[in-house]
C-alpha cells in the first residue's frame, strides 16, 4: 500500500512499483483517483479519520509510507497507521523521512522513525533532499507569477533530488525487502547548487530572466502564512528552508547512485522535463 499516492512521490511510487509487476493499492484521502495504471486499485486512507486505517491496509503486505505536509501530530496519525498495519500484517515499511531526521528532533519525521525503530515490523527510512520538484510545487507560484525565487536560504547550497529517482528506490527496496531492512539510507542528487544557480537554469530553459531573492525568515514565514497555510506547516517548511544557510542541504552523497545502478538525474534534467510547468502569468 502506497500513501499519498495522489501526490508527487507517491503517484511516482505507484507507478514504479507497477512498471515491476507488484500489486499496488493507492491509498489517499479520496477513491476517487485518476489514470491508475493497470494492477492498481485505489482505496480510502485518511490520517485524520482513524477509522480507514485497518480497511485500508488490510490483506497489504507492506507500506510506503511518507508525512503530508499539513500534519505535525505524527503520534495519533502516522505512527498510529504502523501499529495498525502491524496488527494486519503488514512485514515491511518504508518510510520516507528527510535528510538530517535522524538526529533532528524539531522535524516530525524524527518521531516516525523513533517509533519504528522501536517496534517489531522490518522497516527501511529513505532520507532524501531538498526535492527538485519543488520548483514545481512550492515554488512555482512565485516563479510564474513574479519571475523569482523567494526562499531564506541565504547562499547555501542544495543537492536536489529528483522523485522520480526516489521512486525508483522505493520501488527497488520494496521488492527487495530483505535486502534492505534496519537500513537508514541518505539520499542526494549528485551535486549542489545554489539558488542562483537554480535561477539560472530556469532562465536559461524559460528563454526569461528568473531571480533569487534571499528571503529573511520572517519575511518567508510571512508570504506562507498569506497563503493561507497552517502555522505548524509554515514552522517546518521555515526550519527546513532556515537550514540550507548553515549548510544543511549541500551534502552529496553517492547513495542514490549506487541503489539505482546509475547516474541520478540532475536539476537541469527536471527542469528540460517540465518546462511547461512554469508559463509567464
Amino acid at each position: 500500500m502506497v500513501t499519498g499516492a495522489s501526490g508527487n512521490v507517491g503517484r511516482e511510487v505507484v507507478l514504479a512499483l507497477a512498471e515491476l509487476g507488484i500489486p499496488v493499492r493507492a491509498a489517499d484521502r479520496s477513491r476517487r483517483q485518476e489514470a491508475l495504471p493497470p494492477g492498481v486499485d485505489p482505496v480510502e486512507l485518511d490520517f485524520f479519520r482513524p477509522e480507514t486505517f485497518a480497511p485500508a491496509v488490510a490483506g497489504a503486505g507492506a507500506l510506503f509510507l511518507m508525512r503530508p505536509p499539513p500534519i505535525s501530530r505524527v503520534g495519533p496519525t502516522l505512527n498510529r497507521l504502523v501499529d495498525v498495519a502491524a496488527d494486519s500484517g503488514v512485514r515491511n515499511v518504508v518510510f520516507l523521512s528527510v535528510i538530517g531526521a535522524g538526529s533532528n528532533r524539531m522535524v516530525p519525521h524524527h518521531r516516525v522513525e523513533s517509533h519504528l525503530q522501536a517496534g517489531d515490523v522490518p522497516w527501511t527510512i529513505l532520507r532524501p533532499s531538498f526535492f527538485a520538484q519543488n520548483l514545481g510545487d512550492a515554488y512555482r507560484a512565485e516563479i510564474c507569477e513574479r519571475d523569482r525565487i523567494y526562499v531564506p536560504a541565504g547562499e547555501g547550497k542544495v543537492a536536489f533530488i529528483d522523485v522520480r529517482d526516489i521512486a525508483n528506490v522505493a520501488a527497488r527496496v520494496l521488492a527487495e525487502p530483505k535486502n534492505h531492512a534496519g537500513r537508514a539510507y541518505d539520499l542526494t542528487g549528485s551535486e549542489a547548487v545554489s539558488f542562483r544557480e537554480v535561477a539560472a537554469t530556469l532562465s536559461q530553459a524559460l528563454e526569461r530572466e528568473i531571480s533569487y531573492w534571499p528571503a529573511s525568515i520572517p519575511g518567508y514565514f510571512r508570504r506562507l502564512r498569506s497563503q493561507g497555510l497552517p502555522v505548524p506547516q509554515v514552522v517546518i517548511q521555515t526550519i527546513l528552508h532556515a537550514d540550507m544557510r548553515r549548510g544543511g542541504g549541500s551534502g552529496v552523497t553517492g547513495t542514490l547512485g549506487s541503489l539505482l545502478e546509475r547516474d541520478p538525474r540532475t536539476l537541469a534534467d527536471y527542469v528540460r522535463d517540465h518546462v511547461d510547468l512554469w508559463p509567464r502569468a
